[in-house]
């Protein structure tokens, strides 16, 4: 690549879908989900390390209380590279800080990419290819680079980008101007943007220069940017709660996308399982289990030593970890976080949570 990257892992998040396996003190990023063995914070270290020219040039910023996981899951990385929030204020914040720090450290002119830490990536030279691409028209246009994913179904799970005109090739890949961020559809509008051909799944993976996003930020987030530069962190509990693409991504006018397929998946729920590793059985079984007559459903035990024994059920998911089961229809996965709303009033929510 003409220019190399710095790489951010974004690894703040609690991935209550995924609870009960996923807890406070061990969310989804620290989880091995796919099979590889390794967690998918180290997934995702390890297959930007490349882009980054090694551990020197690849940061993480996540939550106070996470911090320890994430020394423990990637002792390589410098200490310095480790950005932690006082508290969770979405991505905006998480972003506009880190830009700060490391524009400080490397200059306006560095370009920086933002990559959420619990996502799958199936291929990787396609992932590196699509990269590479990005990197090149977010430097040479200086731009915002969006990695928009090609849809395969109307997903009512993900928010949509809409492509407008084309603004060239690089290399085997086009990047069209960003015509709209759109929030989740519901199945009907889902069907219909992807009947357009115009419209790519959200991935919320971003490579930009430093110096453009934060001159884009002092125009549409001052709020967040200004506080940031004046105070430091110590503004954190008064900034607003906001996702960058609320903040920025949907007011900006230098946004690009680059839709792509390199097998992603953003794991978001239970049913991410079935999609990456139930294949032609029956259900997809990640514990010891005895059924009859069940088909469709998602069975795990955080101790195979256990047996979950099934008659006559149909796309039903089962989770038990230590002191919880789960119980959950597929098509109600969604709402596992409303459910921990009623978990934290129990009177051992801090055990169960």
């Amino acid at each position: 690549m003409s220019k190399s990257l710095i790489p951010v892992i974004l690894a703040g998040g609690k991935g209550e879908r995924f609870w009960p396996l996923s807890r406070r003190d061990r969310p989804k990023q620290f989880l091995c989900l796919d099979g590889s063995g390794k967690s998918l914070l180290q997934s995702t270290a390890d297959r930007l390390l490349d882009i980054a020219g090694g551990w020197a040039n690849l940061w993480v910023v996540t939550a106070g209380d996470l911090a320890p996981g994430v020394r423990e899951q990637l002792p390589e990385l410098p200490p310095e590279n480790l950005l932690v929030e006082p508290l969770g204020r979405d991505t905006a914040p998480a972003i506009t800080w880190t830009t700060l720090e490391i524009s400080q450290r490397y200059g306006e002119s560095a370009m920086v990419g933002f990559f959420p830490a619990d996502h799958w990536i199936g291929h990787q030279a396609a992932y590196q290819q699509t990269l590479e691409a990005a990197l090149t028209m977010a430097e040479a246009q200086q731009a915002i680079a969006t990695l928009g994913i090609t849809p395969s179904y109307p997903s009512t799970g993900y928010g949509y980008i809409e492509q407008g005109d084309s603004l060239g090739q690089y290399g085997d890949l086009t990047a069209y101007k960003v015509t709209r961020f759109t929030e989740k559809p519901d199945s009907a509008t889902a069907a219909e943007f992807i009947a357009t051909g115009k419209f790519s799944w959200n991935s919320g993976m971003f490579i930009f220069p430093a110096g453009v996003v934060l001159a884009e930020l002092a125009i549409h987030a001052p709020e967040i940017l200004t506080p940031l530069q004046t105070q430091g962190i110590s503004c954190y509990p008064h900034l607003p709660k906001k996702s960058i693409d609320y903040a920025l991504m949907e007011k900006t006018n230098l946004a690009y996308v680059f839709p792509a397929d390199f097998g992603w998946d953003d794991l978001g729920d239970w049913n991410a399982l079935a999609r990456l590793l139930q294949g032609e059985q029956a259900n997809l079984d990640l514990a010891q289990h005895i059924a009859l007559d069940t088909t469709g459903g998602i069975f795990y035990t955080s101790n195979q030593q256990e047996v979950i024994a099934t008659i006559g059920l149909e796309d039903i998911v089962v989770v038990r970890d230590g002191n919880v089961t789960l119980i959950v229809k597929k098509d109600r996965t969604q709402e596992i976080k409303q459910l921990l709303e009623k978990v934290r009033q129990h009177p051992a929510a801090d055990d169960l949570l």
